[in-house]
């Protein structure tokens, strides 16, 4: 072997070693992070969200982890969605942890984008913008990326939706965002917040008619490599609260009440929808994790007291100004599968 050969037969091994390549269905334990809603540019108290995330960062990193899922939200609503904020910025934060990890998209990257405070964008090219800039690759973010199979072309329609299967689990991450999944409803698309036209809410909810039924394609065709797999468990991944009605407020559904002053959240019907369909044909377990709210929560919402989908959680995982993780243990020999474990960061 000449030298030219070996030095690309190093090269070819040293690429080999920065990639973690799923495995098919491969039974087993290992843990997982979720995150996201963060950083902010401030806190209600004024302070700055930097050193929290070093820590952060810091505190995953130290974590032996399979890979992270952030779960959307990657700056504040009230801020500016530059190309530099919603981009390299996004890009450098994700590259500095040490596992694989995948980005869902978040409404302050995109749907908010319109609000004045928020520089007045077209929230439709700040998403074909998101595509182009951090969808250019069938990869994960990460020091070590790891590969992901993406509904629609790199850096095209649809490229931000993906799915891969690790250890003997099904995992999906879907631009589902908040601000009712980019639906506006009459009366609900001028303000003094904005300088959007009623044109450009026209275009909004074609797109989202479109995006919402490729969701539930590939939501379903997930499902389906699940149960061909014969996998334990499904984990789908969005950014929207989608708001599920809370057993403890009997004569109120949070889904179908709208209140003054709070947005509709009739965009999340279908979707909803198709996962309790889908989650109730399957015989593993199925878990739906989001941020958007900024709480801490692991319960069983689906779909009513009468009607409890025994094999469906919904997680939600931290958010600013509480910069923390959440640590998921797979053990597909559990009937449970998932174990969900706060964790809390020193110092933040």
């Amino acid at each position: 072997m000449n030298k030219k050969t070996k030095l690309v037969g190093y090269a070819v091994l040293g690429l080999i070693a920065n990639l973690s390549i799923s495995p098919a269905v491969n039974a087993g334990s290992f843990s997982f992070g979720l995150w996201g809603d963060m950083p902010y540019a401030k806190n209600g108290d004024g302070l700055k969200d930097g050193d929290k995330m070093t820590r952060l960062v810091d505190n995953i990193n130290a974590s032996k982890l399979a890979f992270t899922v952030f779960d959307g939200d990657t700056k504040d609503g009230s801020s500016e969605c530059t190309d530099s904020s919603i981009g390299q910025e996004s890009i450098d934060f994700f590259n500095k942890v040490k596992a694989p990890t995948v980005y869902v998209l978040g409404d302050n990257e995109w749907t908010d984008c319109h609000r004045t405070n928020n520089g007045s964008y077209n929230s439709l090219e700040r998403l074909d913008y998101l595509r182009q800039t951090l969808f250019v690759d069938n990869f994960s973010f990460g020091q070590t990326k790891m590969k992901l199979h993406r509904q629609g072309p790199a850096k095209g329609l649809y490229s931000e939706n993906a799915n891969w299967t690790y250890g003997g689990v099904v995992f999906v991450g879907l631009n589902v965002p908040g601000s009712n999944n980019n639906k506006v409803n009459d009366g609900e698309c001028l303000s003094s917040k904005t300088l959007r036209t009623q044109a450009e809410c026209d275009a909004d909810n074609a797109e989202y008619l479109a995006r919402d039924a490729a969701n539930i394609d590939f939501l379903r065709k997930s499902f389906a490599l699940a149960k061909k797999q014969k996998a334990a468990g499904v984990m789908v991944v969005i950014q929207a609260d989608p708001v599920f009605d809370m057993p403890e407020t009997e004569a109120v559904n949070e889904r179908t009440s709208v209140v003054d002053g709070l947005p509709s959240h009739d965009g999340y019907d279908a979707f909803l929808a198709a996962l309790t369909e889908e989650t109730n044909a399957f015989s593993g377990q199925v878990a739906l994790v989001h941020g958007d709210t900024h709480f801490y929560k692991v319960d069983k919402p689906l779909v009513d007291q009468a009607h409890l989908v025994k094999n469906f959680t919904r997680v939600e995982t931290f958010g600013s100004p509480n910069l923390h993780w959440i640590k998921v243990s797979v053990d597909t020999k559990n009937p449970n599968v998932f174990t969900f474990q706060p964790m809390i960061v020193p110092g933040n």
